[in-house]
C-alpha cells in the first residue's frame, strides 16, 4: 500500500503517519511544499525511531509524483464530500491513499480530475469540521489491509 500526503502542514501528524507506515510496511509519499522541515523535533518525536523503518519518498510537486506512477496505479482521494464511502471500494495492494493538507484538504482540481476516486469518511456531527489526518490515514489504510486479509501480519503480542 501507499499513503500520499499532499502538502502536509503539521509535523506530529506526519510523524504519526510515518509510524503507521513503518508498522504496516506501507510506502509514504510526501509531496511538497511541506509545512515543516524534515528535521523538525515534533516530526521526529511523533515518528519516534520508526523513520528508519519507513520506505518513503519526497516529491517536489504533484506533477513530479504523478509522472513516476505506473500506468496501472489506482489513486483514492480521501476528502469530505466524497462521492463514495471509503469502505465501499475494493482496495488492491499497490493502491495509493491520497490525503490533503490539514487546513485546506486536497486541491479541488485533483478531486475534479478523478471524481470516481473521491472517497469520504462518514461524519455524524455537523458541528465537527473533520477528523485528525493521522486518524483518517489509519482508518482507511486498515480497511484496505483488512480487505486483503492482513497479508504479511507478523502475529500478536507486543504493545499497541
Amino acid at each position: 500500500m501507499n499513503i500520499v500526503l499532499v502538502e502536509p502542514e503539521i509535523p506530529p501528524n506526519t510523524g504519526n503517519i510515518a509510524r503507521l507506515c513503518a508498522a504496516t510496511k506501507t510506502r509514504l509519499h510526501l509531496i511538497e511544499p511541506l509545512g515543516f522541515k524534515l528535521d523538525d523535533a515534533q516530526l521526529k518525536r511523533a515518528g519516534m525511531d520508526y523513520w528508519r523503518q519507513v520506505e518513503w519518498c519526497r516529491w517536489k510537486s504533484w506533477t513530479e509524483f504523478q509522472a513516476q506512477l505506473p500506468s496501472s496505479a489506482r489513486l483514492w482521494f480521501i476528502e469530505s464530500n466524497g462521492v463514495r464511502h471509503y469502505a465501499e471500494v475494493r482496495y488492491a495492494p499497490e493502491d495509493y491513499l491520497v490525503f490533503g493538507r490539514e487546513t485546506a484538504g486536497l486541491p479541488k482540481d485533483l478531486l475534479e480530475r478523478w471524481p470516481g476516486q473521491w472517497l469520504r469518511i462518514p461524519m455524524f456531527n455537523a458541528e465537527s469540521r473533520s477528523l485528525n489526518l493521522s486518524n483518517c490515514a489509519a482508518l482507511v489504510l486498515f480497511e484496505a489491509l483488512r480487505q486483503q486479509g492482513f497479508a504479511g501480519e507478523i502475529g500478536t503480542g507486543g504493545a499497541v
